[in-house]
């Protein structure tokens, strides 16, 4: 395990998405504590990948498509 690291947000959203739905599954039972742990801005994320049309459903622990 790495103590003290950081994730490097991906520049293309799709890269972004997919590391972090996949950290999301893997790891972490919460998007907040996926952030904390990562140290990373949620909000930059969630903005990021809203512009790609996908939102964080809690219910799922995963950003998903907008709902139509």
């Amino acid at each position: 395990m790495c103590y003290n690291c950081y994730m490097e947000l991906p520049s293309d959203d799709f890269i972004l998405l997919s590391a972090v739905n996949t950290a999301l599954r893997d790891r972490y039972s919460s998007f907040s504590e996926f952030c904390e742990e990562e140290e990373v801005d949620g909000a930059e994320i969630e903005r990021r990948l809203a512009a790609a049309g996908y939102t964080y459903c809690p219910r799922e622990n995963a950003f998903k498509p907008h709902a139509a």
